[in-house]
């Protein structure tokens, strides 16, 4: 099968490119990305007008499959990633059962090739079950593929068992993903502890409760040598200390979720469950240092920790309400939208922070780039129209969203993997 993408705006990180380029695949290779290609095709995509973008890499997706597929499930799933321009996921281990052996890895992985238009990486847990007590089958999960290990939805509090855990993903070469969180000092918060949770009546939570551990974490990576992945980041400390990790050399990234840099905890307008994410939204100061930590390049990623539940869980109080919201359908457009436009970040920045800078801490060496050779995980984005988002034309499962009924730009057109057209929404 030979698909030529003509007319395309191609951005491309690693190789600089920038302008327009045809791209012509051969099954699914990228075999030519050149001014003019005059190679016969099975198929021809006009991308004119369109940004044609390696395909965006998640690296924080709670896809609920096995045991939580009332929420989600990996066809669901895939199908809203898809659609959002997401070609690879990281699937968080926190199922029924808990993914922490290598035998759940290899059994998520064969029926995601199945099930899923999307590539599902399954992260591993740090523990088993996610108890904090025992390592987990680390070295097993990692020859199964996981590329990483996580407690993803709560710490290891146990510093010395994490510690081992890190010194194993070192030996297996795995990153370790951190959800940093100090439960110990959340203390039933629900919210951001500020006057908005004083305005609601709720428990706030506070920086500290994510930046105790998010040194904690730097100071055994530093320890270690293990490869460690900040997620979700949320406060302007977070930041910093990120900065001052990489000025030390040590090899540590972060990931900002789209409503981290752009809602604040002024923005809740009422007690509403859709609000409620883990961490939580916070000061107009720590969006501005997050904002800022993507344009300088401190913060590596723009990740969606998508986090589906049924709108029974959502439609209720803060105080009761299970914490998560989705975010696979309109990353990119938030994405665009609230950078991009305003000149915070490049198209560039952009593809990096979506798709070649977590392709580089995954180790996808055949990902993340729109070049010859690398495997055609494409997206073909126009930025051409505004539009409202609508949470009720989701794919996924869950709808449980802050962003419904805010204007965008940004529409996935086409959604290549391997080759293949997973996904089209053609302008009519």
């Amino acid at each position: 099968m030979k698909i030529l993408i003509q007319n395309g705006h191609v951005i491309d990180p690693p190789t600089g490119k920038d302008g327009i380029f045809d791209v012509l695949i051969v099954e699914d290779k990228i075999v030519k990305v050149e001014r003019r290609i005059e190679d016969r095709a099975d198929r021809v995509i006009d991308a004119g007008g369109c940004y044609v973008m390696p395909g965006f890499i998640d690296l924080h997706v709670h896809l609920r499959d096995p045991g939580l597929t009332h929420k989600e499930t990996l066809e669901t799933g895939g199908k809203a990633a898809v659609k959002g321009g997401i070609t690879t996921m990281c699937a968080m281990p926190n199922t029924k059962p808990v993914i922490d052996d290598g035998e759940k890895v290899a059994e998520v992985h064969a029926r995601a090739a199945k099930e899923s238009p999307a590539h599902v990486i399954q992260i591993g847990a740090v523990t088993k079950g996610q108890l904090g007590r025992e390592l987990a089958d680390i070295e097993g999960m990692a020859k199964a593929g996981c590329h990483a290990i996580s407690e993803d939805g709560k710490s290891v509090m146990n510093a010395s068992i994490y510690r081992r855990g890190m010194k194993k993903a070192k030996e297996c070469g795995i990153s370790v993903f951190a959800h940093c969180e100090d439960i110990t000092m959340v203390e039933g918060g629900v919210m951001n502890a500020d006057g908005n949770a004083t305005r609601l009546g709720l428990k706030g939570i506070t920086n500290s409760v994510e930046d105790v551990i998010v040194a904690r974490d730097i100071l055994l990576a530093k320890e270690t040598g293990a490869r460690l992945h900040l997620c979700h980041c949320s406060t302007a400390d977070s930041v910093e200390m990120i900065r001052l990790a990489k000025e030390d050399g040590l090899p540590v990234t972060g990931e900002v979720c789209p409503h981290h840099f752009i809602l604040t905890a002024d923005d809740i307008p009422a007690d509403d469950g859709n609000y409620k994410m883990n961490p939580p939204l916070r000061g107009r100061a720590d969006v501005e240092a997050l904002r800022e930590g993507l344009k300088n390049g401190i913060m590596d990623v723009i990740s969606t920790d998508h986090a589906p539940h049924s709108a029974e869980e959502k439609n209720r109080s803060m105080a009761e309400a299970a914490f998560g919201i989705v975010g696979l359908e309109t990353s990119a457009a938030l994405t665009y939208t609230e950078l991009v436009e305003p000149g915070i970040l490049t198209m560039t920045d952009m593809a990096e922070k979506m798709s070649t800078n977590p392709a580089r801490i995954l180790g996808l060496l055949d990902k993340g780039s729109v070049s010859e050779g690398k495997t055609a995980d494409i997206v073909i984005f126009d930025t051409r129209q505004e539009y409202t988002i609508d949470k009720d034309t989701f794919v996924s499962k869950g709808k449980n969203t802050p962003f419904h009924g805010r204007k965008v730009r940004g529409t996935v057109r086409y959604t290549l993997a391997d080759g293949a057209v997973v996904y089209e929404n053609e302008i009519h």
